[in-house]
């Protein structure tokens, strides 16, 4: 393939990347973003693979097999509650790439640039193996906190700012030393090594630090920092289209980050030195009272007598697989004339729109799906609200609880309804572990089990 051919290639390829995210922004259009990535990625393929570049096609065509196999594995066998670990695995593979392919570079004696273009070389293989070890070693956490073989619960060393302060310092020290190594002849593995044992180091500490009540956003961190490890990747393959995309995914990750920080009231650049959403120092207020149970009939006859009524899914729901009978009961009461809605929370569930992925998957309709910011202040004209498995993100003691672990975070606030109906398993404390006062106040009733068989019992009483 000519030279002319592949570029113009990469353009549409690119094209299609930017076409991709922006259809990923909506639900209703992103089925369609879906295809417009898959299609750019093809072309992609096709087009590095006959660009010229590539003469081991055997060793080639073996990887693209093993790859598309393992890929078709995990999207047939990885059930929906399990995508966040998934995406937090496939960053991790992104950054792991970026090393490689760094120390693939940096050892490749074909490569006869000098001065100063070697050096800029040089530094593209510096950054980019910092980057992707930190990213790699990151979200090998990330996915064992989201898989909860590691606790949620915040690893904080004492000093560890200054120890952060210290790796970056080390890493920066170490790059002058490899950068000299390099002109003068001498060995720069050595420093280069000790760089990335260092960065995967601090991508193990900067994740363990975080909270798992703000792990939705170390997801969005994760991903953006992939973005970077890949245009870092691009840069030391010269590869435009390379650059392009992980530039594209890098600044949409950087600014989801920060959409959510905001959402959830966190200082982004907290965020990228890790260590945010933990304890403020004091002892959070201990929850006293006792919750008021009730049943899936007295939960049809406060629905069937409720005009307006609000649902509020939590990853609860996503582990009962619960979103196919919420929207029968949905339908249900909207055939009654009723006025049902339901309020999504920035972080609801493990990682960004979570929750609007199993709505959608379950034909919620869209026009009835509402953001935090956009409902939050119609709780006071709400019947009943539906807490289905939710903790964190309605929990009262981030508004009024300054000692709290997610103090600060704006929560959806389903307490000013008229009643509150959660759905839990047990009055184990969420992801974060913080305990929920909102489960023992006057208008809330607790309707323990199963989400899914719990709301199918609603769902026969409300027919019965």
């Amino acid at each position: 393939m000519s030279h002319s051919l592949v570029t113009m290639s990469y353009i549409v390829a690119a094209i299609l990347f930017i076409l991709s995210l922006s259809g990923l922004s909506n639900q209703e259009t992103a089925r369609k973003g879906n295809y417009y990535g898959m299609l750019g990625m093809a072309i992609a393929i096709i087009a590095t693979t006959l660009s010229g570049s590539v003469t081991a096609f055997g060793i080639l065509i073996v990887a693209l097999i093993i790859g598309g196999a393992i890929g078709a594995r995990a999207a047939l066998k990885v059930e929906m509650t399990q995508m966040p670990e998934l995406v937090a695995i496939m960053h991790s593979l992104v950054g792991m790439a970026a090393v490689l392919v760094g120390y693939a570079n940096f050892m490749d004696h074909d490569i006869t640039i000098t001065g100063v273009e070697k050096t800029i070389h040089e530094l593209e293989i510096y950054i980019g193996v910092l980057i992707g070890a930190v990213t790699f070693s990151g979200s090998v956490i990330a996915f064992g906190k989201l898989s909860e073989k590691i606790s949620g619960k915040p690893l904080l060393l004492p000093g560890r700012h200054w120890f952060n302060l210290g790796l970056l310092v080390a890493s920066i020290v170490l790059g002058a030393v490899f950068l000299q190594q390099v002109e003068s002849g001498g060995d720069a593995i050595i420093p280069l090594a000790i760089m990335t044992a260092i960065a995967l180091v601090f991508g193990v500490h900067m994740v363990m630090a975080i909270g798992g009540a703000d792990m939705p956003v170390v997801i969005s961190m994760l991903n953006s920092y992939s973005g970077w490890a890949a245009a870092a990747t691009g840069f030391m393959l010269s590869n435009d289209l390379l650059i392009v995309t992980g530039a594209l995914v890098g600044s949409s990750g950087a600014i989801l980050s920060y959409i959510m920080c905001r959402a959830m009231n966190r200082h982004f650049l907290s965020v990228i030195a890790g260590g945010f959403g933990t304890a403020s120092g004091g002892e959070a207020a201990a929850i006293e009272g006792d919750v008021q149970p009730i049943d899936a009939e007295e939960t049809a006859q406060l629905l069937k007598a409720a005009k307006n009524i609000m649902i509020i899914p939590g990853y609860g729901m996503a582990v009962a697989q619960a979103q196919h009978t919420v929207y029968e009961i949905t339908k249900f009461l909207r055939d009654k004339g009723k006025k049902v809605r339901f309020g999504i929370h920035p972080v609801a569930g493990r990682m960004p729109g979570h929750m609007n992925v199993l709505l959608a998957e379950a034909k919620v309709p869209y026009d009835i799906v509402f953001e935090m910011d956009e409902i939050n202040d119609d709780f006071v004209n709400v019947d009943v609200s539906i807490v289905i498995g939710a903790n964190d993100i309605v929990n009262p003691s981030a508004l009024n609880d300054p000692n709290s672990p997610i103090a600060g975070m704006p929560v959806l606030e389903c307490w000013k309804s008229e009643t509150c109906i959660v759905l839990k398993r047990s009055m184990a404390s969420g992801y974060a572990g913080v305990g929920n006062p909102l489960f023992v106040l006057e208008n809330t009733r607790m309707l323990f089990g199963d989400a899914n068989t719990t709301m199918q019992a609603v769902l026969k009483a409300l027919q019965g």
